[in-house]
């Protein structure tokens, strides 16, 4: 099993930016990668960024150039750093990770943005 914990989300207005984290704990050996995914309201859940074991990144097209996701391997951590938010980037945003015998989910963080 692997627990995630997520923390970083908010209101923030229209421009401004966030962080997310999201500390792995348990049996976090042989993860293939981790990321972040959100679920608007009425939406379903899409990825958002990923990273893998060797650091390689994937975006979402409507993220890129404005989020990066980052790991700390000594921290068993993720971040996303969202820049230049937009009110359409309002959602629940959830930490996954992927491992050999499949995925887990952290428990979601609310990112509200005001235009």
């Amino acid at each position: 099993q692997v627990q995630l914990v997520e923390s970083g989300g908010g209101l923030v207005q229209a421009g401004g930016s966030l962080r997310l984290s999201c500390a792995a704990s348990g049996r976090i050996f042989d993860i293939n990668y981790m990321g972040w995914y959100r679920q608007a309201p009425g939406k379903q859940r899409d990825l958002v960024a990923l990273i893998t074991s060797g650091s390689d990144t994937n975006y979402a097209d409507s993220v890129k150039g404005r989020f990066t996701v980052s790991r700390d391997n000594a921290k068993n951590t993720v971040y996303l750093q969202m820049n230049s938010l937009k009110p359409e980037d309002t959602a629940v945003y959830y930490c996954y990770v992927l491992k050999l015998e499949g995925g887990y989910w952290g428990q979601g963080t609310q990112v509200t943005v005001s235009s």
